[in-house]
């Protein structure tokens, strides 16, 4: 059954809100590029809950089957919902005027937004929601104050409390600090799970943003083993024409 992202990122487009405004230390997202298994649960997560409203034009179907090693048969089956071409990019199944109609804009595309945003971001993004009876949408985020948007990932989650301790200033000004967050409604995942889901969710969007990463990656490889040999064999030819020299 596939649930839609709706608007998990619409906020961070139409505003430019930085963490340092919330006053919290940005949660270490931990990407690992290296980790295939973790991307691929990425992928699965990015087009059951993203793509149906937001697109990812600079990807194609057939390089992520490619680059996380996934069959294209596999990824037709399973992981291509608005198109049927596995050549095709990665393209939002929601039409932008609908977009405009229920959110006052189109979800952006979110081919870089882990390149604009950083991925601790997006992470602590993703864990930051909260209970807000005041906000429309039933929900606030720690890391994004005044979210224009649901928590749509709450089913995974579950849904939180977050206390806050109020603090006064030298100059006689209050102020609210986050203390801990409570549990107001279990998630179909506890806390770890629905950490590592929203991390591979991550670590997929930080591939989408620069997937040359992956081969520079391999080709990094072969050129220090180059180097080394190159190394050895020019530290041998060295001795060879210096060994007369006193």
């Amino acid at each position: 059954m596939r649930t839609l992202l709706a608007t998990i990122f619409l906020a961070a487009f139409t505003q430019f809100a930085v963490a340092s405004e919330s006053g919290l230390k940005l949660m270490n997202a931990k990407v690992d590029l290296h980790d295939k298994a973790s991307l691929q649960r990425g992928a699965k997560m990015f087009v059951n809950y993203c793509v149906s409203c937001h697109s990812a034009q600079y990807m194609r179907y057939n390089r992520v089957a490619a680059d996380l090693g996934i069959p294209e048969d596999v990824m037709k089956a399973n992981l291509m919902f608005t198109t049927d071409k596995v050549g095709e990019p990665m393209t939002v199944a929601m039409r932008p005027e609908d977009g405009e109609t229920w959110f006052g804009v189109a979800p952006p595309d979110l081919s870089v937004v882990a390149r604009s945003r950083g991925a601790d971001w997006l992470y602590s993004y993703l864990n930051g929601f909260y209970v807000d009876a005041t906000r429309a949408s039933g929900v606030n985020n720690l890391y994004f104050p005044g979210a224009a948007m649901p928590h749509v990932l709450w089913e995974l989650q579950g849904l939180k409390r977050a206390v806050f301790a109020t603090e006064t200033t030298h100059d006689g000004a209050t102020h609210q600090v986050f203390e801990r967050f409570e549990t107001a409604r279990p998630g179909v995942l506890n806390e770890v799970e629905y950490q590592r889901a929203t991390r591979d969710l991550v670590n997929f969007m930080v591939y989408v943003g620069e997937p040359a990463k992956l081969v520079r990656y391999a080709l990094g490889i072969k050129v220090i083993g180059f180097l080394c040999i190159f190394f050895i064999a020019a530290y041998l030819l060295k001795r060879e024409y210096w060994k007369d020299v006193h």
